[in-house]
């Protein structure tokens, strides 16, 4: 029964909480390692202060006849949520990934707020902290604001909101920090801003009507088709539509196929992302397509080295979610993104053809209505019938056989509890029949690679993860080498 405090939760939000699988959760995982040791009471405080000041915090899904609702946890506690975890053996990073892998194959507690911490107190002379948050909260770019409002800027202090950080950066004071913030407000992918343009004014009621929910169905429709009805005069959009629905499902590798219940989380040793500015400056590219074109060449490199055929057409597609907040909407909970599927060239081996190919795939996206099609058809989707869901993220998964994802965040050091944050990782969920994310997070001036896989496709993602860096070393090697008098054409 619907009691005084239940607040409707939004159709996209809904959406993600209903994607909810044995074999796939819909939870971000998150670690951060720390300089120090943080004892479990400081963090405690820190979650419950901070962290709940978002009140979305202390409320669970309910679900009744009437839909699904945000209720407050009467028994809140934030030792339910805060706890401390043990790591067994060597209690290094093997076994770091491993309990990592663990939790994210658990699904979170119905009863309470889907969100847990797990503190490892002891490790490599510091702590580690695994988060999981349920997405129905929020995309990556609102649980980033989310996760860096409890950070501070000093081991003491000041305590400071990102929107704050946001509103205080002026590009002359901190121009490596107003840079980063400005791509938080601005699409994650680049190769899409004239669609996301577009669409601003195109979802309109609709978006709107997705983070303040209302109240009757008839309402809700006249929402979404007001948004689609004006998506419509767009040049273009039905036959992106069409193209979509009709896409042919991705190629068979050993990436994809039945899917199991366990996982494997890994990571990378980071980058620094001065080099790859410079490395995508000289090449006339963005971050993105240097990036994504190393995870494309060591997914090809993992497959030859597994004596899988590899034809020079092979291309498997990657769903990369699209940003598709305004400024105004940056620091609010909740899912605001669309999609687009990126297919990565997997049979080009020569790296520069293969970021060429990237940057020419990436471009040819940027009037793509792909992103707002995918918007559109979520809400709609979390509105209907379960099973309807279900039925269409089966067809729609299949067209996939990866999520990418890329958010940035600070890029000055940032503490928890008063201690360093040295390395921060985090894993993308997947859905439907997908068994990859890839997850890059820059912080601190490097670029964190995460690597998540379904154990029965892929059981040693460490072998892909530990690719990322070479690929990048031999992209490099190769431009330094190259033709100067010959500038790269991206492509074109």
């Amino acid at each position: 029964m619907l009691n005084h405090n239940s607040e409707r939760m939004s159709f996209l939000d809904n959406f993600w909480l209903r994607l909810d699988r044995p074999y796939n959760h819909m939870t971000i995982s998150s670690v951060m390692i720390l300089a120090d040791r943080v004892e479990l009471a400081s963090l405690q405080k820190i979650f419950e202060t901070r962290w709940c000041a978002y009140e979305r915090f202390k409320q669970r899904p309910v679900t009744y006849w009437t839909g699904t609702y945000w209720e407050t946890d009467p028994h809140f506690d934030i030792g339910n949520h805060v706890r401390r975890v043990g790591l067994p053996g060597a209690q290094g990073k093997k076994e770091l990934e491993e309990l990592v892998s663990n939790l994210v194959t658990m699904p979170m507690d119905p009863t309470r707020p889907p969100w847990d911490i797990h503190l490892v107190d002891n490790y490599q002379g510091g702590s580690a902290v695994i988060w999981r948050i349920h997405h129905c909260y929020g995309d990556g770019i609102a649980l980033i604001y989310a996760v860096l409002s409890i950070t501070d800027n000093t081991p003491g202090g000041p305590i400071a909101t990102m929107p704050h950080r946001v509103h205080q950066s002026k590009p002359h004071e901190d121009e490596a920090a107003g840079d980063i913030f400005r791509h938080l407000l601005e699409p994650v992918s680049e190769a899409v801003s004239q669609a996301v343009r577009a669409g601003r004014d195109l979802v309109g009621e609709g978006v709107d009507m997705a983070l303040h929910p209302v109240e009757t169905v008839d309402q809700a429709r006249q929402g979404i088709g007001a948004a689609l009805g004006y998506a419509r005069q767009g040049l273009g959009f039905v036959s992106e539509a069409t193209r979509l629905l009709f896409l042919a499902d991705d190629p068979k590798t050993r990436f994809k196929g039945k899917l199991g219940v366990a996982k494997r989380a890994a990571w990378s040793e980071p980058l620094p992302l001065d080099d790859v500015k410079i490395l995508g400056k000289a090449l006339g590219c963005t971050i993105n397509d240097v990036l994504l074109s190393c995870v494309t060449g060591a997914l090809r490199a993992y497959l030859l080295e597994k004596g899988d055929p590899v034809d020079s057409t092979l291309e498997i597609r990657a769903a990369v979610p699209v940003n598709l907040r305004s400024q105004g909407q940056a620091d609010q909970l909740g899912n605001f993104f669309g999609m687009v599927l990126l297919p990565l060239p997997v049979g080009i081996e020569n790296p520069l053809e293969r970021l060429a190919a990237v940057h020419q795939r990436m471009d040819e996206l940027r009037a793509s209505y792909q992103a707002i099609i995918t918007i559109g058809l979520m809400e709609i989707l979390g509105l209907g019938p379960h099973v309807a869901q279900a039925s269409a993220m089966r067809l729609l998964s299949k067209k996939a056989t990866a999520v990418m994802t890329n958010v940035p965040s600070s890029q000055e050091p940032l503490y928890l509890a008063g201690c360093q944050i040295a390395e921060w990782m985090f894993w993308v969920p997947q859905s439907g029949s997908v068994g990859m994310g890839v997850s890059i997070i820059t912080y601190g001036g490097r670029v964190h690679f995460g690597l998540i896989t379904d154990r029965k496709r892929v059981s040693d993602p460490a072998t892909i993860i530990s690719r990322f860096g070479k690929e990048f070393e031999q992209l490099l090697l190769i431009t330094m080498m190259g033709p100067w008098d010959q500038p790269f054409k991206g492509g074109h």
